[in-house]
């Protein structure tokens, strides 16, 4: 009888440390934090489930990566997992991690939407930098004819639908799903009394933001935008060409890319955009404007000015004149300040 207890005792213990061992791997494989620090790992729509796995693995996030494969090949990891931005966080376990990705519970991306892109080829390129799309798809997108009357803008002024801010957004949206969303901000953006304060002006939103885009090409000093705005709002009340040499340069950009001076010969060229032998706006933005800018369209200064010249202290400011006298001597203390730096 003692040997047949000491023979249970024994079983008793082995089943007891056999459990013991279980848990204990199952603690390590499933439940013990392995993550030390914080890093975001982006899984790729073509990615497979080694892929994956290296992307957390490179990240450097995890201590334990012989754990983090036990604990993918045991919750068949291999047969399902989502593209996106993933924020692995301190103190994660192996099993959040991978019903994380399993789940596609992403993290969403702060995206900037960058000011001062003047083209849909350069906006594609610059969406394909930010996105799990690449600059191909954002160009198709960008090019869907449909897609642009659906969402409310013609080619000429569709760039105008970027507003310039910080967004929360998935890493893994269509472009399609993007250019909604920019539809949205876009509507939020004028909902907010703007439209209200265009349309007292006898303006579009996109009126408005073709104004901006030339202010803010004209000057970035912001304590000038208003002043400057005031001077086209005037000159546009009046009948007067805009004159604008950013638009002559915006034209030029196929044919003479990086034009830094504006020449007489520039000003000859049959453009749409040459504010010198068209009256009134250009078809559209020529470049995607700052808020800054289009409220400064909004609140323009109101004056007497029709004309501004760059100050001969070369400082990015500018000066100021209601008659062209005047302005013709800005222009002559302005070009001999350029000539006299030049030949410095």
């Amino acid at each position: 009888m003692k040997t047949a207890g000491k023979a249970i005792a024994v079983c008793a213990a082995v089943v007891t440390a056999a459990a013991a061992a279980a848990a204990l791997d199952f603690y390590i494989t499933f439940r013990k934090p392995n993550a030390d620090r914080e890093a975001v790992v982006y899984i790729y729509d073509d990615y497979g489930p080694e892929d994956a796995l290296e992307a957390v693995e490179r990240s450097g996030v995890v201590r334990n990566t012989g754990s983090l494969r036990r604990a993918a090949e045991k919750r068949d990891f291999a047969s399902h997992f989502e593209p996106g931005r993933y924020l692995i966080k301190e103190g994660y376990s192996n099993q959040y991690i991978i019903r994380m990705i399993c789940n596609g519970w992403q993290e969403p991306e702060k995206f900037t939407m960058r000011a001062y892109i003047r083209t849909m080829d350069r906006l594609a390129g610059f969406l394909g930098e930010n996105f799990e799309a690449d600059s191909a798809e954002f160009a198709e997108a960008l090019q869907d004819t449909a897609l642009m009357k659906a969402l409310g803008f013609r080619k000429e002024d569709y760039i105008g639908m970027f507003i310039p801010d910080t967004y929360q957004i998935y890493w893994t949206v269509t472009p399609e799903e993007f250019l909604k969303r920019m539809k949205r901000e876009y509507d939020r953006f004028w909902g907010n009394g703007r439209s209200s304060k265009a349309g007292k002006m006898g303006m579009t939103p996109n009126e408005v933001t073709t104004l901006a885009s030339i202010v803010v090409e004209e000057t970035k000093n912001g304590p000038e935008m208003r002043r400057i705005a005031g001077v086209y709002i005037n000159r546009l009340k009046r009948g007067m060409p805009l004159q604008a040499c950013p638009t002559v340069i915006y034209a030029h950009l196929d044919t003479e890319p990086g034009i830094r001076r504006v020449l007489d010969r520039h000003l000859k060229i049959d453009s749409p955009y040459n504010t010198y032998i068209h009256r009134g706006l250009p078809p559209g933005p020529i470049t995607i404007p700052p808020a800054a800018g289009i409220d400064a369209v909004l609140d323009y200064e109101k004056s007497d000015y029709l004309y501004f010249c760059a100050r001969p202290e070369l400082d990015g400011t500018h000066n100021f004149a209601s008659t062209y006298a005047e302005h013709r001597r800005n222009s002559r203390a302005y070009n001999k300040a350029v000539a006299s730096k030049r030949n410095s």
